[in-house]
């Protein structure tokens, strides 16, 4: 059974940063595609930072610079930091693991920057 659990988020104040870690279990994870999704109300999905097949990270524009994107391997673990949060980055943040033609999510982890 494949299970992909996010933890980390919360409330924090614009400017402030947090760290969300995805622990993942029943695939061969090194060889997924690793990335972060998040969905604000009223808002489509949308990727945050993914890990390319090729190993390339991937950033939307409203991100770059201010997250960053890492995956442990011996731990099964994607991580995303996120620092200099704004109140736009308000969203249910997704971990999804893409490979071996499917695609996985996780239950979602809900990150609030309001002051």
């Amino acid at each position: 059974q494949v299970q992909l659990v996010e933890s980390g988020g919360g409330l924090v104040q614009p400017g402030g940063s947090l760290r969300l870690s995805c622990a993942a279990s029943g695939i061969m994870f090194s060889i997924y595609s690793m990335g972060w999704y998040r969905q604000a109300p009223g808002k489509q999905r949308e990727l945050v930072a993914a890990f390319s097949s090729g190993g390339r990270t991937n950033y939307a524009d409203s991100v770059k610079g201010r997250f960053t994107i890492s995956r442990e391997n011996a731990k099964n673990a994607v991580y995303l930091q996120m620092n200099s949060l704004k109140p736009e980055d308000t969203a249910v943040y997704y971990c999804n693991a893409q490979g071996q033609s499917r695609s996985y999510w996780g239950q979602g982890t809900q990150v609030t920057v309001s002051s």
